[in-house]
């Protein structure tokens, strides 16, 4: 097997990457520190086909594969995470979820636009009393005629307060427990969805992350994502997919954390020397390097995996599991060659340091991803 990217996937690589460095760096650390959503930048990465990579052309997508949408993810974290994340979950929990569960007449009036840019979408699994226990849902939807009517609350939905799709998973027969829980494609903009508040974050804080209301709010029947009591099947299988777009953001986060480190050892001196020379600094270094050359072919082959229609649900969560504690020791050990320098909010690794955490806890924990590689050993 050959993870090497091919030429093309190397011309999209330095395309994202001349993006993040000439549109995104300038504002990260300003937008971070004011939690500004980049308006003007999802737009512009929507343009550029950054928001639907894997979807086929009938529907609006760029039809690439899912190595070049790891790409995509990890070169605009390597400058903002925040972006990262954005285009993660447009990319594999909404356009995947439609693509994979939804009608014809789903792709054509939901998918089509998400997967252009003329849209954004968000996805909706997470509750206050439904974390890791994702099936631990609150949120009612009962059928009335050709509609549900939704009432709850949901937790973390990133880009909810911007989205005009969301996929939501709410019960519909609370008998039935995981069997009991259904997907449904929400108009944001219908009345009875509201954004109760956004959450004020410790990192990827221009990516906004919103607790949202459903009060008897309205879905046609015909936006049903699949058949009655699939939704956690549904959920499940898009999170799999998911945890690729969230190792690849965490493989960026390291290399930005591990770029910064390294320019700053060579240029910083101590007794007569660049701290680079002196093998405490050199040693993390080269572990940085090593390690994010890891989680990067296990996110490579993850993907390569999915492209290739194999199993990959092992792959995705080892992938997603050591990336994102590359991502967190990475940052961490950046801080520390930066001493004092890296407490600053002058320099970017404190930044990264702050983005890396939430990649070992969203789209699933790092323990539940250790859960989900030992029951799929075992098998």
């Amino acid at each position: 097997m050959n993870f090497a990217p091919t030429d093309d996937h190397e011309l999209l690589r330095q395309a994202v990457r001349d993006f993040a460095e000439k549109e995104a760096k300038p504002s990260a650390a300003a937008r971070d520190e004011a939690m500004e959503w980049p308006t003007e930048l999802v737009k512009k990465m929507g343009q550029l086909g950054f928001l639907g990579v894997a979807i086929g052309e009938e529907y609006g997508g760029a039809a690439l594969d899912y190595i070049s949408y790891a790409i995509v993810v990890e070169e605009l974290s390597r400058v903002d995470a925040s972006l990262g994340v954005i285009a993660s979950v447009n990319n594999s929990l909404v356009c995947y979820g439609l693509e994979k569960f939804g009608t014809e007449e789903q792709k054509r009036e939901l998918l089509a636009p998400l997967a252009a840019g003329r849209a954004l979408g968000a996805f909706s699994l997470s509750e206050p009393g439904a974390g890791s226990d994702a099936a631990a849902q609150k949120t009612s939807a009962v059928r009335d005629g050709d509609e549900y009517v939704i009432n709850g609350i949901k937790n973390w939905v990133t880009n909810g307060d911007h989205a005009d799709t969301i996929i939501l998973m709410a019960m519909t027969d609370p008998s039935q427990g995981v069997r009991g829980i259904s997907a449904f494609l929400v108009d944001t903009h219908a009345p009875g969805c509201s954004v109760v508040k956004v959450e004020h974050k410790l990192g990827i804080r221009s990516a906004h992350s919103c607790q949202m209301a459903y009060d008897n709010y309205r879905v046609p029947a015909w936006r049903r994502l699949g058949a009655e009591g699939q939704g956690f099947k549904i959920a499940m299988t898009i999170l799999n997919a998911g945890r690729i777009g969230i190792a690849a953001q965490a493989v960026g986060i390291a290399q930005g954390a591990y770029e910064a480190a390294l320019e700053y050892a060579k240029l910083r001196e101590q007794f007569g020397k660049p701290i680079i020379e002196f093998e405490g600094v050199g040693f993390t270094l080269a572990d940085m390097a090593t390690r994010i050359k890891a989680a990067r072919l296990l996110t490579y082959e993850a993907a390569w995996r999915k492209d290739n229609h194999l199993d990959y649900v092992a792959a995705a969560s080892m992938a997603k599991l050591y990336a994102s504690e590359t991502a967190m020791w990475t940052a961490t050990k950046a801080v520390q060659v930066h001493g004092s320098n890296g407490y600053s909010k002058e320099y970017p690794v404190e930044r990264f340091f702050r983005d890396a955490k939430i990649t070992e806890i969203y789209e699933g924990t790092s323990e539940i991803q250790r859960l989900v590689i030992s029951r799929e050993i075992a098998r």
